[in-house]
């Protein structure tokens, strides 16, 4: 059975008081969680979420260099986050790609990193407006999963989990409607049975990211491949990811 999944991206907000109130607020819910939690946090605030010795949410880190050391002023490496504890990476998110410029190619050596240290891998993927428009869309998705994810052995994509993210309805409020973006889940699935089998590809989680709120996610978990969400601004305010937190229930 795949495991159903809500996992918040905080990307580059949050004082350290903030992001300390608002991890024990999500740590504290009590509401019969019917879903695994994950929390993908700003680097510089992860020593101090750690030493809440929580196992609830897991504490995940939003980018990484492949690199386990070297000459690389600024960047963090995945062994350096897997001995603080960290337990998950977030890679390929569509800002990542577009402001940084991290190509396929970069994706691929990241996803190695990944699997290499144990970590817990969130492969993001997803398409442009455009590209939708075009009629282009799954076929620009699949490209993406093969360029930096179908290299892996079946034994490590038990560590996989794929999240899709429209590039049009991050943060701009518009959502893909629960029919288009169970429609691409359907496709992402048929395109990893097709790569390993279809017992790794029911068993694969796979989220949907773009504006989803506490009003849609009932509807869009309500789909048969929709395994949870990646959660933007509504993983900011506490209330509003219960919220979608509960449309488990």
């Amino acid at each position: 059975m795949r495991r159903k999944i809500v996992a918040g991206n905080w990307k580059m907000n949050l004082t350290r008081s903030e992001a300390k109130k608002l991890f024990e607020e999500v740590a504290n819910l009590k509401s019969d969680l019917s879903c695994d939690v994950y929390q993908f946090v700003p680097s510089l605030f992860i020593a101090d979420l750690l030493d809440a010795h929580l196992s609830s949410p897991v504490i995940g880190a939003q980018n990484a260099h492949p690199k386990s050391n070297g000459a690389f002023t600024g960047e963090i490496s995945m062994h350096q986050l897997k001995d603080m504890g960290v337990k998950a990476i977030l890679i390929g998110h569509s800002e990542r790609r577009h402001f940084f410029g991290e190509t396929n190619e970069f994706l691929k050596e990241k996803v190695d990193a990944a699997i290499s240290e144990g970590l817990t891998l969130f492969f993001c993927c997803g398409e442009s407006l455009e590209q939708r428009e075009n009629g282009n869309h799954e076929q620009v998705v699949i490209s993406q999963l093969k360029a930096s994810l179908f290299h892996l052995p079946e034994k490590d994509f038990t560590n996989v989990v794929i999240a899709y993210e429209p590039v049009w309805a991050i943060g701009t409020g518009k959502t893909a409607s629960s029919g288009q973006a169970n429609e691409m889940h359907s496709a992402i699935r048929s395109a990893v049975a097709g790569n390993y089998s279809i017992e790794v590809a029911e068993k694969t989680s796979i989220l949907y990211g773009g504006s989803c709120k506490p009003s849609n996610a009932k509807e869009l978990f309500s789909k048969e491949h929709i395994d949870g969400g990646l959660i933007g601004g509504a993983s900011l305010k506490a209330e509003e990811f219960e919220g979608i937190i509960n449309a488990w229930k």
